[in-house]
């Protein structure tokens, strides 16, 4: 019984960033579950290893599209060669993202356009492209992934803020509108997670705010995000939409 409510068999989770990081032991996590994986990059040979490891000893089917989300066309074209080759896209997790921190009255026109192009438009774009074919099965999971900075914030972080709080309001309505069809739509915040690239960004005196925040005492790990997105893009979370679970090692009850 439990089993089969994690049980993904026959579905296709389209997974952005999912070469690395989160993104990539998210989507190895949906593939033990029994999806089908689509993920993207700008870099063929990062995806190619990347799913290597996603799919190994799984039995699944996966797909490498080279595409670079700051470009809206190269979004439109994911979707597109995800539903060519695979047929159809179940679920969605929204992963791909990025930051650049900026004080408020230091904000340039050309990294605020970025930023909302990767973390918000493009989320946007792929779910008004994948929705109508989800709707036709009345099946469908689509997962945003977030920011606890959606909730709080810190100097310099707001445009990064701005972008991953419109993806919880835009999750909200995703959720009231495809409800009819069987759609959930929710978010996940992560806190900080510990990779390579945030290992070497996040150092000295930042690095010692970000431990104090944490009421676990460690940084989380990008398995950390396995279960959450397990219960999201399943049957087990089908009675949870337009919410937004914060997966942040309890940063946001300080």
């Amino acid at each position: 019984m439990i089993q089969k409510l994690f049980d993904l068999s026959g579905k296709v989770a389209l997974v952005t960033g999912g070469s690395k990081g989160i993104g990539q032991a998210m989507a190895q996590g949906l593939a033990a579950a029994g999806a089908d994986i689509v993920i993207n990059s700008r870099n063929r040979d990062e995806m190619d290893t990347a799913m290597k490891t996603i799919l190994g000893g799984t039995g699944r089917k996966g797909h490498c599209v080279v595409a670079d989300l700051f470009k809206r066309s190269d979004t439109v074209a994911l979707a597109r060669e995800a539903l060519d080759v695979m047929g159809r896209v179940d679920i969605i997790v929204n992963n791909a993202g990025t930051n650049i921190v900026y004080p408020v009255d230091k904000i340039e026109d050309e990294g605020w356009d970025r930023l909302i192009e990767l973390n918000l438009t493009a989320p946007m774009v792929l779910v008004r492209e994948l929705a109508g074919q989800m709707k036709e099965r009345k099946w469908g999971r689509i997962v945003n992934i977030a920011s606890m900075f959606a909730m709080r914030t810190k100097g310099g972080r707001g445009p990064y803020s701005a972008t991953k709080a419109g993806l919880v309001g835009i999750t909200k309505t995703m959720a009231q509108e495809l409800a009819p069809w069987n759609i959930t739509a929710n978010a996940i915040a992560p806190g900080p997670i510990s990779t390579p690239l945030t290992d070497r960004l996040v150092q000295g005196e930042l690095r010692d705010y970000f431990n104090s925040m944490l009421v676990v005492g460690r940084w989380g790990k990008p398995e950390d995000l396995v279960g959450p997105v397990l219960l999201l893009a399943s049957n087990a979370g089908s009675f949870i939409t337009g919410t937004t679970l914060t997966v942040d090692g309890g940063w946001t009850t300080r």
